[in-house]
């Protein structure tokens, strides 16, 4: 029995301190790990690769990435955010979701150099991770239209979320197609 309490004793002094956190902390996690990934992987794409597309009419690399930023813009902008002049020089006060969804697509075809769409998607990150950490619970809970539908402005975060997740499993398989590993899960050098 001693033996048995000692082991749990020492298991425990071992293990690593275990922080409660709350959603807020939870989320912002999730978003900058799967905005890093993203990041990363954008970073290590050769650039001569930006323009490779599985096929016809299907979004090419830095498309992809460009689709991710420009999602983050028009889902801050649907919290309530403003869109940045440099991609959304003319976007009023309350520019409509469709409006930004074609300036969207206009940006993936505008925005094609390695170094411009990388700028353009750390802006992009960087802005979500930003208004999200500055809204507090009563800004979260306000209620939101998410194209058409009610909703409340934390829903809009999270599809930030799940946007990032989604375009970043895409960009793996364009990435490991094109012979690029992810730096993230490369063998470790010793």
């Amino acid at each position: 029995m001693k033996g048995l309490i000692l082991l749990m004793t020492m298991a425990a002094w071992a293990a690593p301190a275990q922080t409660v956190v709350g959603f807020r902390d939870e989320y912002l996690e999730e978003l900058r790990g799967a905005s890093k990934e993203l990041t990363m992987l954008a970073e290590a794409m050769p650039a001569e690769k930006y323009g490779w597309r599985p096929g016809p009419g299907v979004r090419s690399v830095s498309e992809v990435y460009v689709h991710v930023a420009a999602g983050d813009f028009l889902l801050l902008a649907m919290a309530g955010k403003p869109l940045p002049k440099a991609y959304y020089p003319n976007a009023g006060a309350h520019p409509a979701a469709q409006q930004m969804y074609k300036r969207g697509s206009e940006l993936e075809r505008e925005v094609t150099t390695k170094a411009d769409v990388v700028g353009m998607l750390k802006e992009a990150v960087a802005a979500a991770e930003r208004e999200f950490r500055a809204a507090d619970e009563a800004e979260l809970n306000r209620p939101a239209e998410f194209f058409g539908e009610k909703t409340t402005i934390r829903r809009i975060y999270l599809r930030i979320l799940a946007h990032t997740n989604e375009h970043l499993g895409q960009s793996i398989a364009y990435a490991r197609v094109n012979g690029v590993v992810p730096p993230w899960s490369m063998p470790k050098k010793k």
